[in-house]
């Protein structure tokens, strides 16, 4: 619009001449009537009044609604997770945090409002201070400092698999249910995901999906899976089903399994085997804390087959600690006597059961009755033997071999000799090897 000056944003008031709404009208620029007003020039005409307010949008929206129109997703798009396609990961920052009233682009003193209003005798007015140079700065150290995520960092003991992820970690006893309360009782989170059902109108419905072992770490132990719309609800609600479901796992001596035993589910197979005190836990993780749950102490289990398949395992180890045979059974089964023979006590034989009824005089082969393999279905357990360490190659390896070869058996021969008291002392020693002519006496 050549020759005409403005100051401020055009808004036409009724005093206005025709000629200067219908310019405006041309120009698409908005026609209202307000109460403010300015003074604007034209060139070719005395000065003119003119109404505007000097306001926008901006300072009629709060600041929910503003971030609403940047993350905002409609309720058809948030059902079909639309969400982190329209926001692109942005999250809400509180840009009033860092400001201070009366600081802007340009300092200012606002008596009564950011300073007082008489400082000593004199009044104060309003002025002008000078620009501060670090205030942009300032204000986005306040913003980054709100708006960035904490790590949240578990303590040690109460860690899962790995680090801060769900699986392995504790979720307390289950709920009560009446007057019975879980005294004793700890539940473990096995598995954790999300899965997602397809749905017409809704399209990918979202869930958690929780397994969880619970038990009092005395042979009484339950597993559930559950699942939920929130991660939480899916973790009380697969302890409590968990609680409902529980079994009893005998033990021998209260530490470990009766004997080893083969079960298997689906593709995934375990070989569980008996363990002496102190051996501790060798299987899998998964495995293992289910055995802390039940309170078995020593044990190995081999898994095979599918190891990923962690609800396999589950149930295939249960089902197996299920079918496992007391002594006192076995023996009743088979109206033998069962004998232990063991390393440390040189093998000698120890009745440990013994049929009620007359033992059995039929001949039978020793395979069968050999208490290892006997719950192994046929199987044989696969040890791979052990590779030779890179040095026994070498030349050097078979002549220090062929000198140690010659008194290979020399400690052992030494260890019985003490112990039937054969051995010489130190000093007969040292008398044994003085010459024999002129120093014996």
């Amino acid at each position: 619009m050549a020759g005409t000056s403005c100051l401020g944003v055009w808004r036409l008031a009724s005093a206005c001449s025709s000629h200067t709404r219908a310019m405006l009208r041309c120009a698409r620029l908005p026609v209202v009537t307000e109460t403010a007003a300015i003074l604007c020039q034209r060139s070719c005409c005395r000065p003119q009044l003119l109404l505007y307010r000097n306001a926008g949008f901006f300072n009629r929206l709060t600041a929910d609604e503003l971030w609403q129109g940047v993350q905002g997703v409609s309720n058809a798009g948030k059902k079909r997770g639309r969400g982190k396609l329209r926001t692109g990961g942005r999250r809400r920052i509180n840009l009033n945090r860092g400001q201070v009233i009366g600081e802007g682009s340009t300092a200012m003193v606002w008596p009564g409002l950011n300073t007082q209003v008489i400082q000593g005798s004199h009044l104060l007015r309003v002025q002008q201070l000078s620009a501060n140079t670090q205030r942009m700065k300032r204000i986005q150290e306040a913003r980054d400092k709100g708006t960035k995520r904490k790590s949240i960092k578990t303590p040690a003991l109460k860690r899962g698999f790995t680090g801060a992820k769900f699986p392995g970690q504790s979720v307390g006893a289950p709920d009560p249910v009446g007057d019975y309360e879980f005294e004793g009782f700890d539940a473990k989170i096995l598995e954790f995901k999300l899965v997602a059902n397809m749905t017409g109108n809704l399209g990918k419905k979202f869930r958690s999906s929780a397994f969880v072992v619970t038990g009092n770490k005395n042979g009484l132990a339950g597993y559930a899976l559950a699942k939920s719309s929130s991660f939480d609800g899916a973790f009380r609600k697969a302890k409590n089903m968990a609680s409902q479901r529980l079994q009893y796992v005998d033990r021998f001596q209260g530490h470990t399994v009766y004997h080893n035993f083969y079960s298997k589910e689906k593709e995934t197979a375990v070989m569980v085997r008996k363990a002496a005190k102190g051996h501790g836990l060798r299987c899998h993780r998964v495995l293992k804390t289910i055995c802390e749950i039940i309170g078995i102490e020593d044990i190995y289990v081999k898994v095979e087959g599918s190891t990923g398949n962690v609800q396999n395992m589950t149930k295939a180890f249960f089902k197996g600690l299920q079918k496992q045979e007391s002594h006192q059974e076995l023996s009743e089964r088979m109206n033998l006597h069962l004998v232990e023979l063991r390393r440390e006590r040189d093998y000698f034989p120890n009745v440990i059961a013994s049929p009620t009824s007359e033992v059995s005089t039929k001949g039978v082969k020793e395979e069968v009755v050999n208490f290892e393999n006997l719950y192994f279905r046929g199987r044989v357990p696969l040890y791979k033997a052990k590779t030779k360490p890179f040095w026994q190659k070498h030349p050097h390896w078979y002549i220090k071999w062929a000198q140690l070869h010659v008194v290979r058996n020399q400690p052992a021969a030494q260890l019985e000799r003490r112990v039937v008291g054969f051995e010489p002392s130190t000093e007969e020693k040292s008398f044994r090897q003085l010459p024999l002519k002129g120093t014996r006496e």
